[in-house]
């Protein structure tokens, strides 16, 4: 009997990992107020509207801040250094989960590197996007971010609200890993029980 509860435990512990098993989460936020100078860009009061399959009006938080900027600045759009940080904060409802689902910082390479990037639209209006990857605590690139703001006919003078953001969280192999190895503790507690009934 407590063979049985312990399998039954090691299994429901490995099911919210292979409910994300090989894919990716995507996540869409709105408001707040994206503030920038110098040393870099931060967010800060943005709520959630969705993650995954789950929609509402406020479905948890997203803050970031980044690193200073390498090259360009706030207002003409650059480049900025790794670093920093990024949380995603659901708050229990509609099925997200209670509390972090992601935590991390900003990661740059060569090749894609952490943009703040301004177009000037036909009508004057400016739109500026930020976007880079991000890694989690354990250093495995986890997430790609794209924020959008618009600040109308007017730069970015240092503090606006976010039109929209949308991340998309890629989960790591290990749930699949874990979800394999539940498997075939299973398989072997099948056999070995049918070995000891004959």
């Amino acid at each position: 009997m407590v063979k049985k509860v312990v399998l039954l435990a090691v299994l429901a512990l490995a099911l919210p990992l292979a409910a994300f098993a090989d894919s990716s989460i995507d996540i869409g936020n709105a408001g707040g107020t994206v503030t920038g100078n110098a040393s870099g860009l931060s967010l800060s009061g943005s709520t959630l509207f969705k993650v995954g399959s789950a929609v509402g009006s406020n479905l948890g938080t997203l803050t970031f801040t980044t690193g200073a900027f390498t090259s360009g600045n706030a207002q003409s759009g650059g480049t900025l250094a790794a670093g920093g940080s990024f949380v995603i904060t659901g708050n229990g409802t509609n099925g997200v989960p209670n509390g972090v689902i992601f935590s991390g910082s900003f990661t740059s390479t060569p090749t894609s590197p952490i943009k703040w990037d301004v177009m000037t639209l036909a009508n004057g209006t400016h739109t500026y996007t930020l976007t880079g990857g991000l890694v989690n605590a354990s250093g495995q690139v986890a997430a790609t971010a794209q924020l959008t703001i618009n600040t109308g006919k007017g730069y970015f003078n240092g503090s606006t609200g976010l039109s929209s953001g949308d991340t998309n969280l890629s989960v790591p192999e290990p749930g699949t890993l874990t979800l394999l190895g539940t498997g075939l503790v299973g398989i072997a507690g099948a056999i070995r029980r049918k070995l000891n009934l004959s």
